[in-house]
């Protein structure tokens, strides 16, 4: 069995934008065609919102949202107060961005492979299986 993959904002913005290495994402998408072995933290979602928003406008944000998001086979998990108490704790202790921390705890908890070209993933190599663009 193919280990799950957790797309970050990284992940799902180079696809979007085909930059760095987006074709990692490409065929992570492709071989995975559904059934939650590609998931991404609702957190994460919400990050690629702001950022589409605020260079493109919230009408194209909510074509990501409604649209290309849900045509793609990447289930979104959401998080309850233990989730985030979670995030909370990875944030206490590694120099991360919040919404980082809900991808690592989410990995941690599925056993899945963070797939990013953020830099700031290094930190937690030792937490979680990095699989880099």
């Amino acid at each position: 069995m193919k280990k799950k993959r957790l797309l970050d904002s990284f992940a799902i913005l180079a696809y979007l934008k085909k930059e760095n290495n987006y074709q990692k994402v490409v065929k992570v998408l492709s071989s995975h065609p559904g059934g939650g072995s590609v998931i991404m933290n609702e957190i994460n979602v919400g990050e690629c919102y702001y950022i589409i928003a605020r260079e493109r406008g919230c009408e194209e944000a909510d074509y990501f949202i409604n649209t290309v998001l849900t045509n793609l086979p990447v289930e979104v998990r959401p998080n309850s107060l233990k989730h985030i108490i979670e995030a909370s704790r990875i944030k206490a202790k590694y120099p991360l961005s919040y919404a980082d921390c809900f991808a690592v705890a989410t990995a941690m908890r599925e056993k899945a492979v963070i797939l990013t070209g953020d830099p700031e993933f290094k930190k937690v190599k030792h937490l979680v299986d990095i699989m880099w663009l």
